[in-house]
């Protein structure tokens, strides 16, 4: 056809690639508008409410979620920024641990004798169940995983507490399609608050029988977020930056220098090589290594066509220590922390200057703190209400005795001024000696003792 048409191929040619060009152009400007509901890292983003899904459910479903949390275990262990952070806020909500004290309720005429039963049912339980520790697992698991669970077992007015792991609270099969069990959480068909029991290892457990603390959500979401999830693909970078950083710094400082060979034959590189080497090695790939030495202040006289040429001065690693702040702080401004408790890096920051009664970091300590401090209120209550279903105590404990809760303190003072504070208000009669012992983080009934048994022995 070519033959009798000489013309049509070179014109069809020409018209397929004016084609092939246009499609190209349409191409490139082409706008996805899926590209709004894509995520950093190329994941897609789920929409709030999917049919057939309550908004109460949150932003995910239980698949999406036990992803999420596993990628922030992930950061949790291996990511040194992630840790920092958790430990630090591990170090400022409960820090030496909570004092937990019980006394009279006011306007009761309740003796210090229960109050004293009492405080030694709650002594009783943070010593068995190692509370100081597990009040730092339980902040750790509420950051990393968004919840965390305490399930409580009775026996003989004692209380024991244990976790449950996220992933073994799920609807089983035979709940799937239940509205209200969703995520393994069974609540009120009228009231999502209103919680009525979890099914964990697919077993329908009471609500009586758990704690589910959450962060991050709403109070009608059945589930909470982990911490980092907002800014997982921040923490991911400034970890892959930093580490792009030392390999670049660790590759151009191991090579001393370089000499280049202008007019030089491979074969004449080689031996140039060999004559100037100090000592020659075969490493386990049968690779043959030549090793100079070159003594200090060593001058090195090269011959015509040879220059050196020395790699480390190159070096210039703080072009990207800007980039790698900006990312630490933005996961700091996440945490509502100054970047230096994120990053540990004190050289533009005051501890003194920070941790004021004002200043934002202290006033999302004492928010945390105070939800914290109503939990753990909520913990000991079922303690002492299982010591007196045992006949341990009153049944009417509850209406007698009040357990007060002080968490560690946040703000910078100056000792002494504080204690001058404490000493007025003591002496004009608004502070007591228990108050001001709490303050200090003594128990005043052992300093009593002591004081007595001291003052046996003068």
């Amino acid at each position: 056809m070519s033959q009798v048409f000489p013309d049509v191929e070179p014109t069809i040619n020409r018209l397929r690639q004016r084609l092939s060009e246009a499609c190209d152009s349409l191409w490139d400007d082409f706008v996805d508008p899926r590209d709004a509901y894509a995520g950093d890292g190329g994941e897609w983003w789920l929409p709030l409410a999917a049919a057939g899904r309550s908004r109460a459910d949150g932003p995910l479903d239980e698949l999406g979620l036990s992803r999420l949390r596993e990628e922030c275990r992930r950061l949790a262990i291996g990511n040194e920024f992630a840790i920092n952070g958790h430990e630090n806020r591990v170090n400022y909500l409960v820090g030496a641990g909570h004092v937990y004290l019980a006394t009279p309720r006011k306007g009761t005429h309740a003796s210090d004798e229960l109050a004293g039963r009492v405080q030694a049912v709650i002594d009783e339980f943070r010593h068995q169940n190692r509370w100081q520790s597990r009040q730092q697992e339980i902040v750790r698991r509420l950051d990393r995983d968004g919840e965390a669970f305490l399930r409580f077992f009775t026996a003989g007015g004692q209380t024991h507490v244990r976790f449950i792991e996220p992933d073994q609270v799920a609807a089983p099969e035979r709940a799937a399609r239940d509205p209200r069990a969703r995520f393994g959480v069974v609540t009120d068909p009228a009231d999502v608050e209103r919680v009525q029991g979890y099914y964990v290892d697919g077993r329908f457990v009471q609500a009586n029988q758990v704690q589910h603390r959450k962060a991050n959500v709403d109070a009608n979401v059945r589930r909470g977020l982990p911490l980092f999830a907002a800014v997982r693909s921040n923490l991911r970078r400034a970890e892959r930056l930093l580490r792009n950083m030392s390999v670049v710094a660790e590759v151009q400082s191991a090579i001393a220098l370089i000499r280049r060979h202008r007019t030089g034959t491979r074969a004449g590189v080689e031996r140039f090589a060999d004559e100037t080497a100090a000592q020659t090695t075969v490493d386990s790939q049968g690779r043959t290594q030549r090793v100079t030495q070159y003594g200090p202040g060593a001058i090195l006289d090269a011959p015509a066509g040879l220059e050196y040429e020395f790699p480390a001065t190159g070096i210039d690693a703080s072009r990207f220590v800007a980039v790698l702040q900006a990312e630490l702080r933005a996961i700091a401004a996440r945490l509502v922390m100054p970047e230096f408790m994120f990053t540990s890096d004190a050289s533009n920051a005051s501890y003194a200057s920070t941790m004021v009664a004002e200043g934002p970091a202290v006033r999302m300590f004492q928010r945390l703190q105070a939800t914290l401090v109503q939990d753990d209120c909520e913990v000991m209550w079922r303690v002492i209400d299982n010591a007196a279903q045992a006949g341990r105590l009153p049944r009417n404990v509850r209406e007698l005795i009040e357990v007060q809760v002080t968490p560690p303190s946040l703000e910078v003072r100056d000792p002494l001024k504080e204690a001058n504070v404490n000493k007025i208000a003591h002496a004009v009669g608004v502070l007591s000696p228990q108050t001001w012992s709490r303050r200090l983080g003594l128990d005043y009934d052992q300093e009593q003792m002591n004081l007595a048994m001291h003052a046996k022995r003068g």
